[in-house]
């Protein structure tokens, strides 16, 4: 998937702390490029880093029997590795990246004693967590009762919140895979929006038209992500 960010971002959870805390931990981090397709660390793996996204955004993606499915998606308003916490040091999900662009890498060593050092730090995280969990178990509830044209809408727009993009390209393969479904039911889903004048999709080129009525069209699930957020993260 190539994914064009129009507008420079920063990192929200950093924005959220105090200027000492903030300047605290980005001692500690380096500012990489996130290359797509790139995997940071997988599933049941150790996790060496913890990422805040500043432009490209990351998937956490669940293996079952074979067969992958997004769970997650961690753009600017989040940070990969969370769960380290808990004092947990492995990965629940495989960490894809899924639009490229650039974030703030720190080593896990080094944020799990900043975290000690920093209350503030810790505080932010701790809710940022919580809202991670919501959005999980929400995530869970909509694959299992939702139709398939929601969950699309849901996806473009969550996509397009993080890539600060309304142009993709991406192909049904990888919109199936994302979504935990056959490719012939993202072609249906992809096409509906499309007669309806939501998206424009040829050969692979997403373009988000009417973003009002994509939201309209989604599930309830992306309403209740965004609330959720702005209620425990302001």
């Amino acid at each position: 998937m190539t994914i064009t960010v129009t507008a420079p971002v920063t990192n929200l959870l950093l924005d959220a702390l105090q200027a000492k805390d903030r300047e605290q931990l980005l001692k500690h981090c380096e500012h990489i490029e996130l290359n797509i397709g790139e995997v940071i660390y997988r599933g049941g793996d150790a996790i060496p880093h913890v990422y805040f996204p500043t432009g490209g955004f990351i998937s956490l993606v669940a293996s079952i029997d074979n067969t992958n499915l997004e769970v997650s998606l961690v753009g600017n308003e989040g940070v990969a590795g969370i769960t380290l916490l808990l004092g947990v040091d492995t990965a629940p999900f495989t960490a894809l990246v899924q639009g490229k662009g650039t974030a703030f890498r720190i080593t896990a060593s080094s944020f799990l004693r900043i975290v000690e050092e920093s209350p503030e730090l810790h505080r932010v995280l701790k809710r940022y967590l919580y809202v991670r969990m919501s959005q999980l178990a929400q995530t869970a509830a909509c694959t299992r009762f939702h139709l398939l044209e929601g969950r699309l809408a849901r996806w473009l727009l969550m996509t397009q919140d993080r890539a600060h993009s309304d142009k993709f390209h991406i192909t049904h393969v990888f919109l199936a895979y994302m979504l935990g479904v056959r490719r012939v039911g993202v072609t249906k889903a992809a096409n509906l929006l499309q007669k309806r004048n939501l998206i424009s999709y040829k050969r692979g080129d997403i373009t988000i038209l009417d973003r009002l009525g994509l939201e309209k069209f989604s599930c309830g699930c992306y309403k209740a992500d965004k609330e959720i957020y702005k209620r425990i993260l302001g």
